[in-house]
């Protein structure tokens, strides 16, 4: 593919991004008056009811043979953005998101056994290690909040699994019918958490926003890249949103990280990058 013709799907790959983390840092506002539960469950039910408006999933005749990969697709997006939203009321945006990247980093490496695979889970491990609290760190990181990020890791690894299986059934579907479920899945959590908060009218232009640019426009951008994309292209750019997330929250929510946690990120995102570039599959 010519190099003129790969711009504008990373163009678009990297305003996808950005709108992520821009997403992520206005959603932290809504914190304070509905907590994570709640704004987790604005965002979801928000973003089924516009990508069901975009994609039109009604038109299409249900496969209930293939539910069970759907329904698991769809907890494990619920899932992860509810232990990922919990994570950021007490960690960084860019530190949450280097941790949560060690699960597609992780199921990456589970399907190769060479020796520079190796190597990149070491130099992920010294990510991590970085980010471990210490008495010697300026900046000592909660525990809790490091726990959720790697939990909202390991629920990004199975929306992979899952969201492979269940697209190969339901086709460009899947996003709508999985947001479905994983709102079905938060909303009792957002509303036993924040009552009847939730439903206020005041609420609606800032949880629209973090809908739209959490869900509908960077999950439609990807959709259009990754189909312009050779996938580990692709995989080697998303290695950037740590990055992306730690200067939002920057920039957005003045999160300053020390010496440290930018080493940390700066190593996961390199394990992450190398991983996608080098990786074979076994067999």
């Amino acid at each position: 593919m010519p190099r003129t013709a790969l711009l504008a799907p990373i163009g678009l790959l990297l305003v996808a991004m950005i709108s992520i983390q821009s997403g992520a840092s206005l959603a932290k506002s809504l914190f304070p008056l509905v907590g994570a539960e709640g704004t987790t469950a604005l965002r979801l039910v928000l973003g089924a009811i516009i990508l069901s408006l975009v994609m039109q999933p009604w038109r299409t005749r249900p496969n209930l043979a293939a539910y069970r990969p759907l329904l698991a697709y769809g907890l494990a997006l619920g899932g992860m953005n509810l232990l990922f939203y919990m994570s950021l009321q007490s960690i960084p945006l860019g530190v949450a998101v280097a941790l949560e990247f060690t699960g597609p980093l992780g199921l990456a490496l589970l399907s190769s056994r060479r020796l520079l695979d190796f190597a990149w889970i070491a130099l992920a491990a010294f990510g991590l290690w970085l980010l471990l609290p210490s008495d010697l760190a300026q900046t000592q990181l909660d525990p809790l909040g490091m726990a959720l990020a790697l939990g909202a890791g390991l629920c990004w690894a199975l929306y992979i699994v899952f969201g492979q299986k269940a697209g190969a059934a339901h086709g460009r579907q899947t996003v709508a019918l999985g947001t479905w479920v994983a709102a079905l899945l938060v909303l009792p959590i957002g509303l036993w958490q924040a009552g009847g908060s939730l439903l206020s009218v005041d609420l609606l232009p800032i949880a629209l926003g973090v809908a739209v640019l959490s869900s509908a426009l960077p999950y439609s951008l990807e959709m259009v890249a990754l189909t312009r994309l050779p996938a580990r292209t692709f995989s080697i750019l998303m290695s950037l949103e740590p990055a992306i997330a730690a200067l939002s929250g920057l920039l957005f929510l003045s999160e300053q990280l020390s010496w440290n946690q930018w080493l940390a990120i700066g190593a996961i995102i390199l394990a992450s990058a190398g991983a996608a570039a080098t990786i074979k599959p076994k067999g």
